[in-house]
């Protein structure tokens, strides 16, 4: 069993309430989210947990999901290598995360 970011399914769960399929994590107004996403990647940890997941596909480019791949926070579109929250989350606990790109 795998489990697989909602976003991929179209489901609006994106910070902005879209389904557009660093360890701070900032707003373009300047705010601070990185509690939130914390909390969604304790969450996903969780379910991952519960099911006996062993493999995750994920959003690249994400601050949360981003697997290898993430925007560097500067709103300029810039990509850089490194992982999403979530992403570094399941890593730690020796879930395999993979992208969406690269299946």
């Amino acid at each position: 069993m795998k489990l697989c970011s909602a976003c991929l399914l179209g489901i609006k769960c994106r910070w902005d309430n879209k389904s557009k399929p660093n360890n701070k994590v900032i707003t373009k107004s300047g705010k601070d989210v990185t509690k939130n996403f914390l909390q969604g990647a304790k969450q996903v940890l969780k379910l991952a947990k519960l099911f006996n997941i062993k493999q995750v596909i994920l959003k690249q480019k994400s601050p949360s999901c981003g697997c290898g791949k993430v925007y560097d926070g500067t709103f300029s579109g810039t990509i850089i290598n490194g992982n999403g929250m979530t992403t570094q989350m399941l890593k730690k606990n020796k879930i395999k995360v993979t992208s969406e790109e690269d299946l």
